[in-house]
């Protein structure tokens, strides 16, 4: 990462609640043509999740603890903040000095660092909702972003884009951190007949993702060179033994998938 900070865009999506094996399966039947040509030949890597529910996920991953590979340890990671004991600190980690979260330490390399929030922890109507968008030189939330609107990741891709492309951004490298929503609960509405939310509802709202997220990479490529993590922050269970939604330490809930890649024009 010390080659990679500086010289690309750097963007961070999170598909807030996709679950591993959804993910991988979407992958195996082709059906991620947007992110499935950056992902390795096996598809989506396993990993573990640092929280099993919005606010911590993220707040962990605003510290520098992105998913963990799902198999023995340690592993170093991309970025980390300066503190004494760090056992996956290594050569090629981007350390930032004397910062709490990497949104800061990237604003000191020089990034612009923008936020384009999904959920509720990112809708910035009450303290806790502005709490993790307030580390961002600039949050944007409406209600469009959100988990019942139906074209939430086409409204989050499309500012993210006008941003990326504006006059005042031409120059600037920029951090992008998109919280997409459209896999949360509800989802039904991206399945055709389907009246309660479940594993199928979860897929196919992946696919609708998926589809919205292209004109953002394009976007990317027409400002050079882009490094872009994908991932998910926690899964959630839809009556796997007995248990429903997440903030629980299911295996359905903790393995999430993850990627990494870098865009190029």
């Amino acid at each position: 990462m010390r080659a990679i900070v500086g010289d690309h865009d750097l963007v961070l999506i999170t598909l807030d609640t996709l679950r591993y094996d959804a993910a991988q399966a979407c992958f195996e039947r082709g059906e991620l043509p947007v992110l499935g040509p950056h992902l390795p030949p096996e598809g989506w890597e396993r990993r573990h999740t640092p929280g099993s529910f919005t606010y911590a996920a993220h707040a962990a991953f605003f510290a520098g603890f992105l998913p963990t590979p799902a198999s023995p340890g340690p592993h170093p990671r991309l970025f980390a903040l300066d503190f004494e004991g760090s056992e996956t600190t290594a050569a090629n980690t981007y350390v930032f000095r004397d910062r709490a979260d990497i949104v800061s330490g990237l604003r000191d390399a020089g990034y612009r660092t923008i936020c384009i929030g999904g959920v509720g922890f990112f809708n910035k109507r009450n303290p806790l909702g502005s709490q993790l968008p307030g580390l961002f030189d600039e949050s944007h939330w409406e209600p469009g972003f959100g988990v019942t609107a139906v074209d939430s990741t086409e409204r989050q891709v499309a500012l993210a884009c006008a941003r990326l492309r504006s006059e005042e951004l031409r120059d600037t490298r920029c951090f992008v951190f998109i919280n997409v929503s459209a896999l949360h609960q509800p989802n039904r509405h991206y399945l055709a007949g389907a009246e309660h939310d479940g594993y199928d509802s979860h897929c196919a709202a992946l696919r609708y993702v998926d589809a919205a997220l292209a004109p953002l990479f394009v976007a990317l490529r027409e400002r050079g060179r882009a490094f872009v993590i994908a991932c998910s922050d926690h899964g959630t269970a839809y009556g796997e033994d007995g248990y429903h939604g997440h903030r629980l330490a299911h295996e359905v809930v903790m393995t999430v998938p993850y990627a990494h890649f870098i865009l190029t024009s």
